[in-house]
């Protein structure tokens, strides 16, 4: 059988939801079920609330802005692998084997790496720079930005060619 609600509840519910305990807290410290510390919250002029909306909201916009920071730092990282691999490229490279009947170690330095070295150099650099662009891809300020760059260079050549053929390219003078 059920508990009635008594006073000494009530007062223990607005004491409880004053000091910012949240709900099922409350049930569980009082020994009742949510739904009674809910029903009683209810009784109260005004009502009290056990809205957490703003403080949800608060908390997934801080989660979020830590969770682009990391995505931003984890893209610097990935661009510095992908730097160290590229730069690998053209480095001195050792090359070592262990080989022949008493295990001799041999041991060869070449001004750079082998084809096949280069290639892993540069899959790896690829795909750093691509994981890295998908974590914190460029603004659209410098897509833009390059797009005005190679505008003002393609209009610039063809006043240099209009200038020198007295006419636009691709134009009909005819």
């Amino acid at each position: 059988m059920a508990r009635s609600i008594t006073d000494t509840d009530r007062e223990q519910v607005r004491r409880l939801h004053g000091r910012g305990m949240a709900r099922n807290e409350i049930a569980r410290q009082m020994g009742r079920s949510p739904s009674t510390v809910s029903k009683i919250a209810a009784a109260f002029e005004p009502p009290l609330s056990f809205d957490r909306a703003a403080d949800v909201a608060t908390a997934t916009a801080v989660r979020t802005a830590d969770l682009a920071a990391r995505r931003t730092e984890m893209a610097s990282r990935l661009h510095d692998i992908a730097e160290r691999e590229l730069s690998k490229m053209s480095e001195p490279t050792t090359y070592w084997d262990w080989g022949g009947k008493d295990h001799e170690y041999d041991e060869r330095v070449q001004p750079e790496p082998h084809a096949a070295d280069r290639r892993a150099m540069m899959a790896t650099a690829g795909a750093a720079l691509d994981r890295s662009l998908k974590l914190a891809p460029p603004r659209e300020e410098a897509g833009e930005q390059s797009r005005s760059v190679i505008g003002r260079l393609m209009d610039g050549l063809a006043r240099n060619y209009a200038e020198r053929h007295g006419s636009a390219p691709g134009g009909d003078d005819d």
